[in-house]
């Protein structure tokens, strides 16, 4: 299991990424990530390719959710673990509309 520290580092790490893509350009939207075995969740703003203003909270209210496992979110962020097989398998749950979700396939 990851601790909480090396899931806030995966998910800087994904700010970073996400900050040099051009498909993430004129996105803005809400976004929360659940680490579901630490029962940790992190809050942010995805716009125009950052994730700003990243908070923890309990209960958010995001746009786009996503939940995994510590080891699943690391493992996202870090390439070893596929947006598409990771959803497809049940690994990650994403809760989005469709036009976010596809969005999210080609940034991830």
């Amino acid at each position: 299991m990851a601790s909480v520290q090396e899931c806030e580092a995966a998910i800087e790490r994904l700010s970073q990424t996400l900050g040099g893509r051009e498909q993430a350009s004129g996105l803005d939207r809400s976004l929360s990530f659940r680490a579901t075995d630490l029962d940790v969740t992190w809050t942010g703003r995805l716009h125009d390719g950052r994730l700003d203003d990243l908070t923890r909270e309990d209960r958010p209210r995001a746009q786009i959710r996503l939940a995994a496992t510590s080891d699943d979110l690391v493992a996202l962020t870090s390439g070893s673990l596929g947006f598409a097989g990771a959803w497809a398998s049940g690994r990650l749950k994403v809760d989005a509309g469709v036009m976010d979700l596809l969005k999210l396939r080609s940034l991830l």
